[in-house]
């Protein structure tokens, strides 16, 4: 087994809920690193030295074909299991037929210590809160952030170690290859095309598969962009294909579920309540958004907006876009009742939008902490109480919440 890095990110998350009779269930997109993460909590119980018998079930390995239902996977369990406390890893535990069941069971009997994954958001958050609410624990993993980019590569943080970064994305097993667009890119389209008919179009039996290739890569181009589904509708209809409106919403969902993107509703700052229309869209992954439409210089601010979602998303903020006096806020961050907002910006190349970035943010009147986030070279300070930072800085460090 090759060496597995640390990510101290998601084990303080986990930690708390060890040993506990809870279902920890590992949310997010294919490859981000939830199996590992199992690992990680496998090889803490043994340094803790706990009588535990531990199990493994791997759904992508051959050798558990045969675990296709609850039933299958109750048994599977039982008759691995030891005479005190077991604790039970299910890697892609959606691919079982009432996997909830299973769970809900092998809880009940308080023999077994819970770990499972998934790649379908979704799924799993409407089934276990159906039948095990208040027996289960959602922890949503992301892709490498910026700082466990630098760990992962043996990298030092520089401007050459960001740009890296923004082309190359953060799936952690990139860390094998070399850095070179036609290493990466050649393994992150195969990923992409794993998630997209084994996650989407095989588990929904989506038939127009070029109707959703062009959808990515139109979201691919739009990155930071209000969208609709009649301005898709629209779009695809220039480009000679015809669909309706409720076909895309819901392969927009397809999409969402598979974390393959975020869908951002707007936030009326406000008025605090949030709008049913006109979204933005962000991937899980911009190596895997680079990979589908390609990385090109110009798309320079769709990459930090991404890339700044993403950071706050990995930390536990829930993000939305802001709406003020027709003004818009890139994002509102909010944690555990806290917010901040961010405008961000390739660079602050004159006056005027010097203007439109601290402007926006002066509108807003609570004293929460507002930032613009850049690439100037000499970043810094704040201006009207309002803090300017250099892009590396902020995602070198957590947000200050």
């Amino acid at each position: 087994m090759s060496e597995i890095i640390a990510r101290p990110l998601y084990m303080e998350r986990i930690r708390p809920f060890i040993g506990k009779e809870l279902i920890k269930v590992f949310v997010g997109q294919r490859r981000v690193g939830k199996s590992c993460l199992m690992l990680h909590v496998q090889e803490y119980l043994r340094r803790q030295k706990r009588a535990v018998t531990i199990i493994n079930v791997n759904k992508e390995l051959h050798e558990f074909d045969a675990i296709r239902t609850a039933a299958d996977l109750i048994d599977y369990a039982e008759k691995h299991a030891g005479r005190g406390r077991n604790a039970l890893f299910v890697d892609e535990v959606q691919e079982i037929v009432e996997f909830e069941r299973a769970l809900r069971s092998l809880n009940a009997t308080g023999k077994f210590d819970l770990y499972c994954t998934g790649s379908n958001a979704n799924l799993l958050s409407r089934e276990l809160s159906t039948l095990l609410a208040g027996r289960c624990v959602e922890i949503q993993v992301f892709a490498l952030t910026y700082g466990e980019f630098l760990s992962f590569h043996n990298l030092d943080n520089a401007d050459a170690s960001m740009r890296l970064y923004l082309k190359y994305g953060g799936l952690p097993y990139l860390r094998h290859f070399e850095l070179c667009d036609e290493v990466v890119y050649d393994y992150l389209r195969n990923i992409y095309q794993t998630i997209l008919y084994r996650d989407i179009v095989s588990r929904h039996q989506i038939r127009n598969c070029d109707l959703l290739e062009r959808l990515v890569t139109f979201l691919g181009d739009n990155v930071g962009s209000l969208v609709s589904a009649h301005r898709i509708s629209a779009f695809l209809k220039s480009q000679r294909l015809n669909t309706s409106p409720r076909v895309i919403l819901e392969y927009l969902s397809h999409l969402t579920e598979a974390c393959f993107v975020d869908r951002v509703p707007r936030y009326d700052i406000k008025g605090k309540r949030r709008f049913e229309v006109n979204d933005k869209y962000y991937f899980g992954d911009l190596g895997l958004r680079n990979a589908i439409v390609g990385y090109r210089p110009d798309d320079i601010n769709k990459l930090l907006e991404n890339v700044v979602y993403h950071h706050l998303r990995a930390h536990g903020y829930t993000v939305t876009v802001g709406t003020l006096d027709g003004s818009e806020i890139d994002f509102v961050a909010e944690k555990k009742g806290q917010f901040e907002y961010y405008q961000v910006a390739y660079l602050l190349s004159d006056e005027t939008v010097v203007a439109r970035e601290f402007g926006n943010l002066a509108k807003i009147p609570d004293q929460y902490p507002k930032y613009v986030v850049t690439l100037d070279p000499l970043a810094g300070g704040d201006r009207g109480g309002i803090r300017h930072v250099h892009l590396r800085d902020f995602l070198s460090r957590p947000p200050p919440t």
